[in-house]
């Protein structure tokens, strides 16, 4: 990057005091703030998409640094993220994703949501602050923004009644079972949504935590129970009771896949499984957990699904059809 566009010499630079970080200029001091989220695989990737996204604007489109950057270029910059132009340049053909070293990779795959515009500036907002706080910057040229009112909390709205989930399970009792990959898909799916549904748990811990987390321990009351610890959003630790509906369906699934119908302490098998990932002795192969993306796509096929089943036995339910297609995975936590 051309030393006018480094930042290390940017106009909100400032010229007196100590820093705090050994940073001089815009790349190495983002990687000082990205690095606080390391362990946070899901944050970090979504604060480093943004600040690169502006980084990438603010070079391209103003020709000045982030060091540089005023209140007049964040407001500019909050207009851009609503209709990215030209399209060309910032929009991936199709909206589909490329990996970055494909000469096809665009930052954005289409207009941010005015919620998704709202997050990214919350997230730039704190990178701003950090970095003047770190000594790098003089001032936050996103402090001036209008700040919004307080509100009353807002009603749970994305959530499925009880007869809606209904629907969801029986769509999941009838999935076909005719080839082994089909019955393989359709225990996976029975064992997923206990865990979303009766866990509580988020798409990304579904991902990151294993069946060695179950274990047996003493309640208040003396009482011997199942619970399932769970390393979750910022790393931090919680412990989910193991109802018996849950660990039923767990024995369900594993001797589905040739296992002990329950796990040991310290087994490092995944919670959900890629299809095929067993050996012939009924033992786990060492394997990858399935993605958040493959994991989304999953649920968002059985409710879609669900949907049309839906739809062909009742056609006078096409809003709670409607709902179904809707629903993602945490509408379940609700």
């Amino acid at each position: 990057m051309p030393l006018a566009l480094d930042g290390s010499a940017g106009s909100n630079r400032p010229s007196t005091g100590r820093a705090q970080i050994s940073a001089n200029n815009d790349l190495d001091a983002i990687r000082a703030w990205l690095s606080r989220f390391v362990d946070t695989r899901t944050t970090f990737e979504n604060y480093r998409k943004e600040a690169e996204r502006l980084v990438l604007w603010s070079v391209v489109m103003l020709g000045k640094p982030l060091a540089s950057l005023t209140h007049e270029d964040c407001l500019r910059y909050q207009r851009f993220l609503a209709d990215p132009q030209p399209a060309a340049t910032w929009v991936a053909g199709g909206g589909r994703k490329h990996a970055r070293t494909d000469a096809r990779w665009r930052p954005f795959y289409g207009p941010l949501s005015p919620a998704s515009q709202r997050q990214a500036i919350v997230i730039l907002n704190a990178l701003f602050s950090w970095l003047v706080q770190a000594g790098y910057l003089a001032g936050n040229p996103l402090s001036l923004s209008r700040q919004r009112a307080r509100q009353a909390a807002p009603h749970i709205t994305r959530y499925l009644e009880p007869s809606i989930w209904q629907e969801v399970k029986d769509y999941i009792a009838t999935m076909p079972r005719d080839t082994a990959r089909e019955s393989a898909h359709a225990y996976r799916v029975r064992w997923l949504f206990t865990l979303l549904y009766l866990g509580g748990l988020r798409i990304a811990e579904v991902g990151a935590n294993n069946m060695g987390q179950f274990s047996v321990r003493r309640d208040v009351d003396g009482t011997m129970r199942w619970w399932l610890t769970v390393h979750g959003k910022g790393g931090k630790e919680r412990l989910i009771p193991a109802t018996r509906e849950m660990m039923v369906e767990l024995s369900r699934y594993r001797q589905h896949l040739g296992l002990s119908a329950l796990p040991s302490p310290n087994e490092d098998t995944p919670l959900v499984l890629p299809i095929g990932a067993t050996t012939a002795n009924g033992g786990t192969q060492t394997c990858a957990p399935l993605t958040r993306a493959a994991l989304h796509a999953i649920v968002k096929e059985v409710f879609a699904g669900a949907a049309v089943k839906l739809r062909e036995r009742d056609p006078s339910a096409a809003a709670r059809a409607d709902i179904l297609e809707q629903a993602s995975a945490h509408w379940l936590r609700h």
